[in-house]
């Protein structure tokens, strides 16, 4: 979600199928024959430059790389008193120091490492938060191993000439050297890494989320596990507080900066071997919604650098392969942390395995699963750290969000393993989000606090909705708009089909259906939808006879056309750049924005009359009452956006070639200007049900008119939007000039067929809504009462109109700041704070500024009302001096 956004987190990773040889075994301690040289061929490594990290300083000379290796015997470097571990590698820990054993079979494997806080100091994030991932390998050279970092994103055939190139231009870089201490059985290179694990190196450290400095002497391992495909290693690191910025010497006033502290966090290495054999990658198809991970391949006979998309998804195989709905293999696995409190564990686990039935469309049975995590006694080693695992995890966070990251391989885009992190307060926002959508419609959130059956179903969502986010889905917002006002009333209907076909929309709950409806409660949360079965049927139903992806195309295309016949199943236009105002976040019904939010406002005004039964506790006071009257008022806006988006707006649909019409669609003139009609009626006529002085004096002894005013502030922003009257423009420049070219062009048309296409274009063009027109309609709308007969202007209106003309004089002087360049480490600069510039608005305003400027002094000469003449003749002053800035 944005707000629980979702975060897609993971490098792309992807696994090399290099093979090792064997050596023969040999007694421990005796040497053998040195190493090949590692093979750096395009056919070891496909990959792209800048790589995941180069040589650190503070790695050079780790484990005594100094001087030439001189391996000793086994006995000499592990000794009795060694605690060892088997596993992918052995581990030993001998005094304070960490040695891996590493066979032979494990050089040149691609394994994935994840980086991970377990523990923090307070205010330094959150265990459990994770802080990168990247591919390693162990190489040896000589009588030493070498740490590489691997990165594929350019790949070509191996047994084409350009792989060459591909491998030059990708040479991995070294993250770590270590001298061989001794040999172990079959050659088994046993190294020192503790200072890989203790010295702050960038590629296995907190990366920028602590400033100050590494302190060596203040970090030490404490845990280390060894597993037959990973290696778990845990250190504390300790950070020297930063120095105090200097301060101008002049300063008026003394200012006391609050004592540094120094930041230790017990840091978690997960190194998990990837798969030897990838699944085999499903490619991307931009009308059914999934994340990526992209390839450039150099390969193929494209006369261009080709894109490869593939999809991230789990590995699923059937148990029975020539059944229709069959057992995996392999479940796919998410454990609830045991720091979740007790009494929400019953609904995480239903918010996980509420995807079930959506896996059974795609062939598989009890394909997603819940379980507890192993208790101490149960499991001594279980980690939720340990990146075999998938855990739903709980922070201790006033932070209002929920993010849901997950690990691929980004050869084939399999996901390796997913953690949902849910901050604390999480519940509380759903808590305003149900109260001030929903609880005209359920009476148990007509009372705070809402009881725990309540809040655990709305954090059974949330869960829903992440787990969505790690299966590989993203945000949907083109869903909610596929479901018209009349159907998300409907009780059979959404007891049916949900208020939204997907939970991967941002409609959170069903605002717009009426007490009336009779809606059962439990159908006014999200739930898993028909598009939500739909995208886990595209993307994980085998095509067992397709052996590559390219031959998987027919069958994905076939599918994906679908949504021609079935509007519910569609996904987000790609490029949409905001245009589409069925692809709203926070909407419900929005396939009929204005429709919708006037059924919206209803429960909004049931909802202030709720505010002060609901928040009042005896003997409490009244922070509850100010937030959710906050909270409803900005609900308010949201609405009121979803309207302001339909004025200059396209309807949408993502398609390929083959596929008839076009992608965008603009809005009839009629649609945009009852848009425009209704803001001007309820968005920016003063909404009186929010001034209630019975709750206002109970939360401020001012400050509504401007609330109010600045909720007004963000409806008319979002109108008045540069991209918005962009469009406008572009649409009334095609429909005019097309259209009288082809009119020309066809005064001479064929028998039976004169004039038919000019005069259709014509009528089109008479369609469109000029953004002249809009910017009239609003004008009139703001600027109502000076057009009455003795203008008299309230307070609220009066800021309104004075916002209207900040707003445009904004944009008809605006203010050109240099732009802000931000580089990045790769040498690549993020350019920001750039500001659209749209060369014909500034006529379009700077002329309703003049007519303007002419309604005012009309409606100076009628009024007698001494406050609004003071506005009125203020008003003319300042569009004075927004027409002539100079004067």
């Amino acid at each position: 979600m944005t707000r629980f956004a979702s975060t897609v987190a993971g490098a792309a990773l992807l696994v090399a199928a290099a093979g090792c040889r064997t050596a023969a075994s040999r007694a421990p301690g005796a040497p053998p024959e040195p190493a090949r040289r590692p093979d750096t061929s395009a056919a070891q490594a496909p990959g792209g430059p800048g790589g995941a990290g180069g040589p650190s300083a503070a790695m050079a000379g780790a484990g005594g790389t100094q001087g030439d290796p001189a391996p000793r015997p086994y006995a000499r470097i592990i000794t009795t008193g060694a605690r060892t571990r088997e596993g992918m590698f052995k581990t030993h820990r001998v005094g304070s120091k960490l040695f891996f054993e590493i066979p032979r079979r494990e050089l040149g494997r691609d394994m994935l490492l994840v980086t991970q806080i377990a523990k923090t100091t307070l205010g330094v994030g959150y265990g459990g938060e994770q802080i990168g991932d990247r591919v390693l390998r162990w190489e040896r050279r000589d009588h030493r191993v070498l740490l590489r970092a691997v990165n594929y994103n350019i790949v070509a055939d191996t047994s084409l000439p350009i792989a060459q190139a591909v491998a030059a231009s990708n040479y991995h870089p070294i993250v770590a050297a270590f001298n061989v201490e001794a040999y172990g059985p079959d050659s088994a290179a046993v190294i020192d890494v503790t200072r890989l694990y203790t010295s702050g190196t960038a590629e296995f450290g907190v990366g920028n989320r602590i400033r100050g400095s590494f302190d060596a002497s203040r970090a030490f391992i404490e845990r280390v596990a060894s597993f037959p495909t990973n290696v778990e290693v845990e250190a504390t690191h300790t950070y020297n507080p930063p120095p105090a910025p200097p301060l101008p010497q002049d300063l008026p006033v003394q200012i006391n900066l609050p004592p540094s502290n120094s930041q230790s966090v017990l840091m978690h290495w997960s190194m998990v071997r990837l798969p030897e054999r990838p699944m085999m990658p499903r490619l991307e198809d931009r009308r059914v919604g999934y994340f990526t991970i992209d390839q450039l391949d150099f390969g193929t006979s494209e006369q261009r650098a080709a894109r490869r998309s593939y999809i991230t998804r789990y590995r699923l195989e059937k148990k029975n392969p020539g059944d229709s709905i069959s057992e995996p293999v392999k479940p796919i696995v998410y454990y609830v942390d045991p720091a979740t409190p007790r009494w929400l564990v019953p609904f995480i686990k239903r918010g996980i395995e509420a995807w079930q039935p959506a896996f059974e469309m795609a062939g598989f049975r009890n394909a997603i699963v819940a379980r507890d995590a192993p208790t101490p006694a149960e499991d001594a080693d279980w980690s939720p750290e340990d990146a075999r695992y998938s855990v739903i995890r709980w922070l201790p966070s006033t932070v209002e969000n929920a993010v849901g990251p997950n690990v691929v391989d980004p050869r084939s885009g399999e996901i390796i393993e997913a953690d949902v992190l849910m901050y604390h307060n999480i519940m509380n926002l759903q808590r305003a989000w149900y109260f001030t959508q929903a609880a005209p419609l359920d009476p148990r959130a007509q009372r705070l606090p809402f009881p725990d059956s309540l809040m655990g179903q709305l954090v059974e969502y949330v869960v829903a909705h992440e787990v969505g986010h790690t299966l590989g889905f993203p945000h949907n917002m083109k869903a909610s708009s596929t479901y018209d006002a009349d159907s998300v009333r409907s009780r059979s209907f959404v007891e049916r089909m949900g208020h939204t076909p997907t939970l991967m929309d941002y409609a959170r709950f069903n605002y717009v259906a009426q007490p009336e409806d009779s809606i059962d409660a439990a159908d006014l949360i999200p739930k898993i939808g028909p598009y939500d079965k739909y995208a886990v049927m595209w993307g994980y139903k085998p095509i067992p006879e397709a052996k590559s992806p390219e031959e998987e195309r027919p069958t994905l295309d076939r599918w994906a056309r679908m949504q021609d016949t079935a509007a519910y199943l569609r996904f987000s236009t790609s490029n949409s750049l905001g245009a589409d105002p069925g692809e709203e976040t926070e909407a419900v019904g929005d396939a009929d924005a204005v429709k919708s939010t006037a059924l919206g406002l209803r429960n909004i005004k049931r909802v202030m009359a709720l505010l002060e039964p609901a928040t009042a506790k005896p003997g409490e006071n009244y922070d509850d009452l100010s937030e959710m009257y906050n909270r409803t008022l900005d609900q308010w806006v949201r609405e009121m956006q979803h309207v302001a988006n339909v004025v200059g707006g396209a309807e949408s649909q993502e398609k390929y070639v083959g596929q008839e019409g076009p992608r965008f669609t603009p809005l009839s003139r009629a649609r945009q200007q009852a848009a425009v009609r209704f803001l001007n009626e309820h968005a920016f006529r003063t909404p009186a049900y929010f001034l209630d002085a019975g709750i206002l004096r109970k939360i401020e002894p001012e400050g509504s008119l401007d609330r109010v005013g600045r909720a007004q502030q963000r409806v008319l922003a979002a109108l008045l939007d540069n991209s918005r009257i962009a469009r406008l423009i572009e649409y009334e420049a095609l429909s005019t000039t097309v259209a009288s070219a082809n009119g020309a062009k066809n005064t001479k048309g064929t028998k039976g067929t004169k004039g038919t296409d000019g005069a259709s274009r014509r009528a089109r063009a008479s369609d469109v809504y000029k953004p002249g027109d809009m910017l009239l309609d609003v004008r009139r709308g703001v600027w109502a009462e000076i057009y009455a007969g003795r203008p008299q202007i309230d307070a609220f209106r009066r800021r309104l109109q004075r916002t209207y003309l900040e707003t445009v004089a904004a944009k008809v002087n605006p203010v050109h700041t240099p732009p802000t360049r931000v580089p990045l480490p790769n040498g690549g600069v993020i350019t920001l704070n750039q500001v659209r510039n749209i060369p014909d608005a500034r006529p379009l305003l700077r002329g309703d500024l003049v007519e303007l400027d002419r309604d005012l002094a009309r409606a100076l000469a009628r009024t007698t009302d001494r406050t609004t003449r003071l506005h009125l003749q203020d008003a003319r002053t300042q569009i004075e001096r927004i027409l002539d800035p100079e004067r």
